[in-house]
């Protein structure tokens, strides 16, 4: 490959970068100023004659960028990578070049920006999914890939009034669902309620401006408020010799004053604790006789304490909550939390590199168990919706932690039950677990675990997990070994089943079945279908994946026990057919009549399930049933949802198949002389069949008829609802899936 032009850089030094040198200087005073200052300029230059959407200069930009990440305290490497986040991505600049002119390590910081920008949530779910795998896969590699991510899409979102409205609310969404959260996740508490506010600005303008009106409009009593509740907690501190205390108070982000609201049904004049004070102490001794101080003054709210101080977030953070009564009978909200800790909790990750310590940043990084268990578990998880699912339970969910009985705190999502304990313990543990103690108290399997439980697992060697266990679990791990044991059963089972029908239709042929397998002949039919063995044909066989018919086609057969030799039934034209030829006919038969397939496989065994009664036209889906075949679901049906991914397929109409489909059609109508006999002539004129019929009147004189019709697929359906809807008299016509009782 060539070696790309080496762009030239521009001369005069804009006072932006001094500004930008003096934030570093203040946190790491032997910073790499030369690196600055050569990435400044030379993303000064690509960028050259590029405007932003507010008709400022694009390098505004990067230039915003790199203070956000040199406010959360990050190295000059980093620093350099915000300055060139978007050189590859929107100039002429190759990344070949930005390794040669800054090294691999800043080369591979902005190919990852690069990659994870390029990435859209607005996709289908298995996209988005795959584009959750990409992002978690960057953010494992290097953390400092999504914190320059996450201070880029800060800045767009402080500027998002200069886009179009449609695109301003698609971003606000998509940093709401993907980019605030995974702030919080990282720690950075500031950043993250500054996403979620100007996220509600955008998503749902008409309550932002609603509230932004109701505080602004209680402003003054507020803020009169808040300086009474200061005076209050500074005097006290005091009193009690906490001299170096700091005391704050500051309103509620907007945010989370509307999920409050939300979540409580309340109106903006019943929230109370609009307020929260923070008290920043040197110790954590201090700490908690402070909190005792809080509780002497005020009454504390039962069930509202919680100590993350000796249990820390995920997230690294540390501080003690408590709810009191304040003045007034206001409830109020107090942090109690060190210098240190202040630090963690509004730069989070950040907060713990430090250069005087010699910390590096991805070292600290592996301190986020949901991260590695996200890279970690996702090696067994091929498929995308699971991972997906993954993601959304250990990257959006609040945790809450749990005590084994030796003491050891084991952080789960909101909502894990003894199952996920026990299978994050041990997977033997989880498939026979019965049940648990928690706290001393036998619970059943479907408890909802509260931070600070203790649980003692509970087994029997007699228990094995079922498909209702994957309703009660909330981790992935458990998840995934539930399916895994099911699958292995399920297996086993079907090979069963399989072996039984094979061998039913080898008699018909007067083969046998030990015998084939004797002379290896089904491994040969095996891996005619690429399968790896004589179980997974036979699995598949019992699944419904292939017929038996079509796997004795593949058999190598001698010649002699191919003939057919019963001149009773047969002419000696066809007593010397080899047996393969008879059976590929009578297959081509048989799937000649089939109305859906599947891709690489012919001769399935096809019913359509009755729960939601699909026709040609509907967007389906195949289960894999045992020995039954494939049932036709529509991809809408609720059984679906509850069913095992693991046996769903892909399936198509073939819309060259002449079948027809009965369906149901429920007609709404006046209860009057002729109707019904307009309604057969109509559904006679577009060629359908009535199979049955039902009539019945409601008790405010309405007829209910409910009509089977035979019917070629989902437009021939419609254009017979929309005939019916013409009749004078007929109210509504609909379709009718579900099976009526």
């Amino acid at each position: 490959m060539s070696t790309p032009p080496t762009l030239p850089i521009a001369g005069n030094k804009p006072k932006e970068l001094s500004d930008l040198i003096a934030c570093i200087k203040i946190y790491h005073p032997n910073a790499d100023t030369a690196l600055i200052e050569k990435a400044y300029r030379f993303s000064e230059t690509v960028h050259q004659g590029q405007k932003r959407s507010s008709g400022e200069s694009y390098f505004h930009h990067p230039i915003e960028v790199a203070f956000i990440i040199a406010e959360l305290q990050l190295d000059t490497t980093t620093v350099a990578t915000a300055l060139l986040h978007d050189t590859v991505e929107d100039t002429v600049a190759t990344l070949e070049q930005i390794e040669a002119e800054f090294g691999p390590e800043i080369a591979a910081l902005v190919d990852g920006v690069t990659k994870i920008s390029q990435i859209s949530f607005q996709t289908s779910e298995e996209k988005q999914a795959e584009n959750f795998r990409k992002m978690v896969f960057a953010m494992a590699k290097d953390l400092r890939v999504i914190l320059v991510k996450l201070a880029d899409r800060t800045h767009n979102m402080r500027t998002l009034q200069h886009l179009r409205p449609d695109k301003q609310a698609r971003i606000a969404q998509e940093t709401l669902d993907i980019y605030a959260p995974l702030a919080n996740r990282l720690g950075l508490s500031a950043m993250k309620r500054e996403l979620e506010d100007l996220s509600l600005r955008y998503t749902k303008p008409e309550i932002y401006y609603k509230l932004v009106a109701q505080v602004n409009k209680k402003l003054n009593e507020r803020d009169q408020y808040t300086q009474d509740v200061l005076a209050m907690i500074e005097g006290a501190l005091h009193e009690h010799g906490y001299h170096n205390a700091r005391v704050s108070g500051r309103p509620k982000h907007f945010y989370s004053i509307h999920k409050k609201m939300e979540k409580r049904d309340l109106t903006y004049d019943q929230v109370y604790d609009l307020t929260g004070f923070r008290i920043i102490l040197e110790t954590v001794e201090q700490c908690y006789g402070v909190l005792g101080l809080i509780h002497s003054l005020w009454t504390p709210v039962p069930g509202r304490f919680k100590d993350y101080i000796a249990i820390p977030k995920a997230n690294f953070y540390q501080s003690l909550h408590t709810t009191v009564v304040g003045p007034g009978g206001e409830k109020i909200e107090i942090q109690i939390r060190t210098q240190e800790m202040h630090d963690t909790a509004e730069r989070g990750i950040a907060a713990h590199w430090a250069y005087k310590e010699g910390k590096n940043l991805n070292q600290e990084a592996s301190k986020f168990s949901w991260l590695n268990r996200l890279v970690e578990w996702n090696k067994d998880l091929k498929d995308p919706n699971e991972f997906l699912e993954t993601v959304k339970l250990d990257l959006f969910s609040e945790d809450v932690y749990i005590f084994t009985p030796k003491g050891k705190v084991i952080e789960f999502p909101q909502g894990a039950t003894p199952l996920d304990f026990a299978y994050t313990i041990h997977t033997d543990l989880g498939h026979h677990c019965i049940g648990a103690k928690v706290n001393g108290r036998m619970v059943p399997l479907k408890y909802k675990l509260k931070s600070g439980d203790t649980v003692e697992v509970l087994t029997s060697p007699n228990q094995t997990p079922n498909k209702d266990w994957l309703k009660l679990v909330k981790t992935s791990r458990a998840k995934s070994k539930i399916r895994q044991f099911i699958k292995v059963q399920e297996h086993e089972s079907s090979k069963v089943m399989g072996e039984m029908i094979l061998e039913k239709e080898l008699k018909k042929e007067d083969l046998k079945f030990k015998t084939l397998m004797k002379e290896g002949l089904l491994d040969t039919a095996a891996e005619a279908f690429s399968l790896k063995s004589v179980d997974d044909l036979l699995s598949a066989i019992g699944y419904g994946k292939l017929s038996a018919k079509k796997v004795i086609t593949k058999i190598p057969l001698p010649e002699k026990e191919a003939e057919e030799t019963s001149k009773e039934t047969k002419d000696l034209k066809e007593q010397k057919r080899p047996l393969q030829k008879i059976v590929e006919e009578a297959s081509k038969k048989s799937t000649s009549r089939q109305v859906v397939k599947v891709k690489g496989i012919e001769d399935l065994l096809v019913h359509f399930a009755r729960c939601c009664n699909p026709v040609p036209g509907d967007s389906v889906v195949g289960f894999i049933t045992r020995g039954r075949g494939i049932s036709v679901h529509t991809r809408k049906c609720p059984k679906i949802f509850d069913s095992d991914p693991h046996r769903l397929i892909d399936i198509e109409w073939d819309m060259n198949s002449v079948a027809e489909r009965a369906v149901k059609i429920r007609v709404i109508c006046e209860d009057r002389p002729g109707l019904l006999a307009d309604m057969s002539a109509v559904i006679k004129d577009q060629h359908a069949n009535i199979t049955r019929a039902q009539i019945g009147t409601t008790k405010d004189k309405k007829a209910v008829c409910l009509f089977s019709i035979s019917i070629k697929n989902l437009n021939h359906l419609s254009k017979i609802i929309s005939a019916l809807e013409g009749i004078s008299g007929v109210l509504k016509a609909e379709r009718v899936q579900k099976k009526e009782s």
